[in-house]
């Protein structure tokens, strides 16, 4: 177990107390992010020479289940913000330097939906747009933003030329209020906006180049956590905040159930329909847990033996890793339907862990249809779509 994840255990008392506390000020208290902060969880997929851990992707998925079985909003934001780093560590050195020389500890929020616009000038872009679901933004200095080159005229080009722009907070404005959900409210992800910032080209990816590990090959030769594709990494971190939540609902279940005693007086730790639902839901979660941990230590040893990740492997990671978020969030939903009506009353564990695990369910990483019909388009020599994300 890694020291990150073990920080987080032996403060999961704390950290749950700051669950709903979080949820009421629409982010995660000050106190939560100095717990996630001391545990140096954001930094295990941060390059070591940046003060990072450069640790084992499941080391990272380890931590950040640990968060989200206790707090999911702030699981949900280990997961999104922590992701994070690995990007960073494979751009321009220079960029590298400016997120993390003077502070390690850095925080940079996202998100990479191309709404922005970027116009061309000397040495750099004029970037303008707005963006909903910037997780973890109120306490993030950076931020990594998607948008499209324009013409002169403000027009995308064509075809599309996507890029992630990196900016600094001083460069974008927080949209207060702009965050009102039924789930995970504490991860604050707020809308962000700028009108002509100026991003140097230097703080510019190129969205084709990150995926095709132009970028890892360039700055991180011979690095394996490096090497693991961008379009493996972000779903395995969305899957990673979303099994945490749906450990912790197990969870509260079973405290649930080892109290509650029906209306018609059936004790629910002696219900056998109870029982065989907790027992469903309990191996459904663990052993999609299992499912994508075990492809991403095998993706781990063939990069780090020399090998690549092929498209069709990527394309069969997105197959198993939606279905494995959804076979555990439909286990919960089916468990919970014999809860009984004390779990919907707000202040219960059950609830909120219910509201969370849907709204984590809309991700489009989880989004389990677009996945199925690429894979399968490419299994039967169609083509992928341009929108498969993989």
């Amino acid at each position: 177990m890694h020291e990150a994840t073990r920080y987080i255990l032996d403060h999961a008392d704390e950290l749950r107390a700051e669950a709903d506390p979080s949820d009421e000020l629409g982010r995660i208290t000050d106190r939560t992010v100095e717990i996630l902060r001391a545990s140096g969880g954001m930094k295990l997929l941060q390059a070591k020479d940046s003060g990072g851990h450069e640790a084992h992707p499941n080391d990272f998925m380890d931590w950040v289940m640990a968060v989200g079985t206790n707090h999911p909003s702030a699981g949900w934001i280990a997961g999104v913000v922590g992701i994070h780093p690995w990007e960073i560590a494979i751009a321009d050195p220079r960029l590298q330097k400016e997120v993390y020389g003077d502070d390690p500890e850095t925080w940079i929020a996202s998100p990479y939906a191309p709404f922005g616009r970027a116009k061309p000038v000397d040495g750099g872009y004029l970037f303008t747009g707005q963006w909903p679901y910037s997780t973890g933004t109120d306490h993030s200095d950076w931020v990594i933003l998607g948008g499209m080159v324009t013409d002169d005229e403000g027009k995308p080009v064509m075809p599309p030329d996507i890029r992630h722009f990196v900016l600094p907070r001083e460069d974008y404005d927080i949209v207060e209020d702009s965050w009102n959900v039924m789930g995970l409210s504490g991860t604050g992800s707020k809308d962000v906006r700028m009108d002509d910032a100026f991003v140097p080209d230097h703080r510019v990816l190129d969205g084709i180049l990150v995926r095709d590990n132009t970028y890892s090959d360039r700055w991180r030769p011979g690095a394996p956590l490096y090497a693991m594709r961008f379009g493996v990494m972000f779903p395995f971190a969305i899957s990673a905040g979303t099994f945490g939540i749906a450990r912790g609902a197990v969870r509260a279940a079973w405290d649930h159930i080892q109290a509650r005693v029906s209306s018609q007086g059936s004790v629910s730790k002696a219900d056998p329909f109870v029982l065989a639902a907790l027992a469903r839901a309990e191996s459904d979660v663990e052993a999609s847990i299992s499912h994508v941990q075990s492809i991403i230590a095998r993706f781990y040893d063939t990069v780090a033996g020399g090998g690549d990740i092929t498209v069709k492997d990527r394309l069969r990671f997105r197959v198993d890793q939606v279905r494995a978020t959804d076979r555990a969030i439909e286990a919960v939903n089916e468990l919970y339907r014999l809860m009984g009506s004390s779990s919907i009353q707000k202040g219960s564990p059950l609830e909120r862990y219910w509201r969370d695990l849907q709204v984590a369910s809309t991700h489009v990483c989880n989004s389990r249809e677009p996945c199925y019909v690429a894979w399968g388009l490419d299994a039967f020599g169609g083509e992928i779509p341009p929108s498969a994300q993989y």
